[in-house]
């Protein structure tokens, strides 16, 4: 069906592959071609940071080990931010992700951790999210060689990265963990029930939609057919009290869209400064694939979220 896109998004409707989440996980082949695949490549904004950042990547301890990259800006005692990508919690790379992260890295600036955790169906719940953990548990006891203050280190994610973001905030306060100091969720995953308006109603949407999700959700929790956990779907959860400050933003024409608005209300209800964002004429992922309009918006919105987050 029709939608009223923002202008600027309309040429890149006939450039995003239309790819089935069936075969996003046949991982032994392709699942566009290499024409295509540039095509997509070109849509990747670039970006050149202003101050001296270095890269590089690790392993942090787990079962099994943890590969991150790190985002590190010259400075010491600066924030740090947990980055964590989206892709159905069945694809999605460090790749895919680096200009953003770049970009925070520098503007924020933080050091940035993005986080390659194991992917459903092979590593279905609580893979992803016991990586998530390991992550945050290794850069707490890392802050003093890495430069950064303990006390101000936040975690970021998109779509089912912003799933294991806030669901990573859940953990670590029902556990005791490490604390996070702020929370940074681009149109997350919140709800497996998919009966809201947008998710009943985006089934052909770019990007991610109703019959994306369905195929998403079974993958990641997997062979489980009982009660679904708050960590997996974090609205689920009965208290939401004492998670730190968040950041949430939606899209329009996003099956994501009202579980987004949900969720932050559940946060605003439970006492939790939140601050919510919508963002007219947009898709889910437009941010990432372009240097438009709306997706400098959205982007340079988050940088300014992270940076009062982590930096006030």
């Amino acid at each position: 069906m029709p939608y009223a896109y923002d202008p600027e998004l309309l040429p890149l409707l006939d450039l995003i592959p239309d790819v089935a989440l069936d075969e996003v996980i046949k991982r032994d082949a392709p699942v566009i071609d290499e024409a295509l695949a540039a095509q997509v490549a070109e849509l990747l904004p670039q970006y050149t940071p202003q101050r001296s950042v270095t890269v590089e990547e690790r392993l942090v301890p787990g079962t099994p080990e943890v590969p991150v990259r790190l985002y590190r800006p010259a400075g010491s005692s600066l924030p740090a931010l947990i980055y964590l990508h989206g892709g159905g919690f069945v694809s999605g790379d460090l790749d895919l992700f680096h200009v953003r992260n770049l970009r925070f890295a520098d503007l924020i600036p933080a050091v940035v951790v993005a986080v390659d955790y194991r992917l459903a169906p092979e590593n279905p719940f609580p893979a992803a999210l016991d990586d998530t953990y390991a992550t945050l548990d290794w850069l707490a006891g890392a802050a003093p060689e890495l430069g950064v203050d303990p006390a101000r280190i936040g975690v970021a994610g998109d779509s089912a990265g912003g799933n294991l973001s806030t669901a990573l905030a859940l953990l670590t306060r029902d556990r005791g963990g490490p604390p996070l100091r702020f929370q940074c969720l681009d149109v997350p995953v919140t709800d497996d029930r998919l009966q809201t308006p947008s998710m009943r109603q985006f089934t052909d949407t770019p990007m991610w939609n109703q019959p994306s999700a369905v195929l998403s959700w079974r993958y990641y929790l997997g062979e489980n057919n009982g009660e679904v956990s708050p960590y997996a779907a974090p609205i689920r959860a009965e208290d939401l009290s004492g998670l730190p400050p968040a950041y949430v933003s939606v899209c329009e024409f996003d099956p994501l869209r009202d579980e987004g608005i949900a969720y932050a209300q559940r946060l605003v209800e439970a006492g939790v400064p939140t601050e919510l964002h919508l963002y007219p004429g947009a898709f889910h992922g437009a941010s990432v694939f372009s240097d438009t309009g709306v997706a400098g918006r959205i982007n340079a919105d988050m940088v300014d979220a992270l940076r009062r987050g982590l930096h006030d």
